[in-house]
């Protein structure tokens, strides 16, 4: 089972991390971490690199694709090379998958047309920019075609598709393994649970906004 996870310039780590601690345990998984070039990827902090083993043209025909999100996933939409290989790629694998914002990259490769699709909150309107049909929801499926929203949503996706791939009780082993188990301290983790200043706060810094 080949996993390629495309990492690139400002990637939020969790999207990357979170789907890569789920997915290496399934059985005969094989993990590559994939960019342009091989070397080590900074994420959108800056504090924190990983390594990418394998170029792009050393990943061809992965059986599960995952797409992370983050700032630098503006950029990838105008990136031939990137989008050309995503087409590629596409055509062999067995899941599609993506997380936060890296459904814009799907999108943008022309792969959401006329399906149903989510990304993190504040970047559910420009998926509609590229055909797709944006929802709320946390876990998206599609026929091939995962998308999560936002960041720790990856964790779901990833779990899901265990499941969808191998068999429940496999997923669940994985997630006791990891003890994903979120008790969180706040009901604040969506825009209809946070309260009204903390949403719009988020609102008014959004890459997506200042962008136009």
């Amino acid at each position: 089972m080949e996993i390629a996870i495309l990492l690139f310039d400002r990637f939020t780590a969790l999207d990357a991390v979170g789907p890569y601690e789920v997915l290496r345990s399934t059985p005969g998984a094989e993990v590559k971490f994939t960019a342009k070039r091989s070397g080590p990827v900074r994420t959108d902090a800056g504090s924190l690199a990983i390594t990418a083993d394998y170029a792009l043209d050393t990943v061809t025909s992965p059986d599960i694709l995952v797409i992370p999100g983050g700032p630098g996933q503006t950029a990838l939409m105008d990136d031939g090379e990137i989008l050309d290989w995503v087409r590629r790629v596409h055509t062999h694998t067995k899941w599609t998958t993506s997380v936060c914002t890296g459904s814009l990259v799907l999108a943008a490769a022309g792969l959401l047309k006329g399906l149903r699709a989510t990304s993190h909150w504040l970047a559910l309107d420009q998926l509609r920019k590229y055909g797709a049909e944006p929802t709320a929801e946390r876990v998206v499926i599609e026929g091939k075609i995962i998308t999560a929203a936002g960041v720790s949503a990856g964790i779901d996706m990833a779990l899901t598709l265990v499941a969808r791939e191998f068999n429940d009780e496999i997923a669940q082993a994985i997630q006791l393994g990891i003890e994903y188990d979120p008790q969180p301290p706040f009901d604040a983790g969506s825009p209809s649970k946070a309260p009204a200043s903390i949403v719009e706060r988020l609102r008014s810094r959004s890459r997506f906004i200042l962008e136009g």
